[in-house]
C-alpha cells in the first residue's frame, strides 16, 4: 500500500502517555512496517518524551518532536504536519496514543486514500462503525456533537470530530495550516470543513473505537466549550459557514 501512496508518516501526539506509548508504537510498526512514526510530545510531566526517545533510539522509523508544553491537540498535529511535509512525506496520519484507535485498521484507511480520497476519516458513526466500553454519556455527547455540526455547517460527514484519519500531503498544502487556531476536537471539524470547502473528496470508513484502559482522558469542559462556540460561530457567520468556497 505504501508503494502506491508514497511515504507514510503516522503522527502520535502525547501528553502523559508513557504507559500507552510503547504498546501503540509496537502495534503500528507491526500493522504498517514501512511507515514512519512521529511522536509529538508536549513536554509530558510523566516522562513520555524520554520513553519516546528510547523507542526512537531502537528503531530508525520512530522520530520524536519535543514541544515546549501542553498547547492543545491542534497545535501538536500542526507541528507534526509541518515536520512531515518538510521531510517529504506523501501521507500524514493522525492516531491517538491511548489505544482507542486500532492500528490494525490503518491499512483500510490507506486503501480508501489509494482509491482516490483526499482525506479518509475512521468513523464511529457510519454503518459498521462502533464504540466499545464508552459510557452512554460520552456516546451521547459525540453523536450529538456530530449531528449539531452537520446541521450548523452542512457537512456531508457523519463523524467530523474523529481523530483517526489520513491526509494526502497535497490536501494539507491546499487547505492551508497557517491560520488554524482551533484546538481540542474542534480542530478535526475545522480541517474537515476546510477540505470539503476546497472541493476535495472526503471518505469515511467504519472503525471500532475502544475506550482507553490506561491513563486519563484529555476531554474536558473547555474542549467541549471550544467546539460548541466555534461551530456555532462558523454556522451563523458564514465564515467559513455552509461550505462556501474560499476566495481563490
Amino acid at each position: 500500500m505504501e508503494r502506491m501512496l508514497g511515504r507514510v508518516l503516522v503522527i502520535v501526539p502525547t501528553y502523559n502517555e508513557r504507559e500507552n506509548l510503547p504498546m501503540i508504537v509496537g502495534r503500528l510498526r507491526t500493522a504498517l512496517p514501512e511507515a514512519h512514526l512521529l511522536v509529538a510530545d508536549d513536554n509530558s510531566p510523566d516522562g513520555t518524551g524520554a520513553v519516546a526517545d528510547a523507542l526512537a533510539t531502537e528503531d530508525d522509523h520512530v522520530h520524536v518532536l519535543h514541544r515546549p508544553g501542553k498547547q492543545g491537540l491542534g497545535a501538536a498535529y500542526i507541528a507534526g504536519f509541518r515536520w512531515g511535509l518538510a521531510e517529504g512525506f506523501d501521507v500524514l496520519v493522525e492516531i491517538d496514543a491511548d489505544g482507542s484507535h486500532q492500528p490494525e485498521e490503518l491499512p483500510k484507511l490507506l486503501e480508501a486514500l489509494a482509491d482516490g480520497a483526499d482525506l479518509v476519516i475512521g468513523s464511529r458513526w457510519v454503518p459498521g462503525g462502533k464504540v466499545v466500553n464508552w459510557p452512554g454519556s460520552r456516546e451521547f455527547l459525540s453523536r450529538g456533537a456530530n449531528v449539531y455540526t452537520r446541521m450548523m455547517l452542512g457537512l456531508p460527514v457523519r463523524d467530523s470530530t474523529a481523530g483517526f484519519r489520513a491526509y494526502r500531503a497535497a490536501t494539507l498544502e491546499k487547505i492551508g495550516l497557517d491560520d488554524v487556531e482551533s484546538q481540542g476536537y474542534c480542530f478535526q471539524v475545522d480541517l474537515t470543513l476546510r477540505t470539503v470547502r476546497h472541493g476535495l473528496r472526503v471518505t469515511e470508513v467504519p472503525i471500532m473505537f475502544v475506550d482507553r484502559t490506561v491513563g486519563a482522558s484529555k476531554m474536558s469542559r473547555a474542549v467541549v466549550g471550544e467546539a460548541l462556540w466555534r461551530v456555532t460561530l462558523w454556522g451563523f457567520s458564514g465564515l467559513p459557514g455552509r461550505l462556501r468556497r474560499p476566495p481563490r
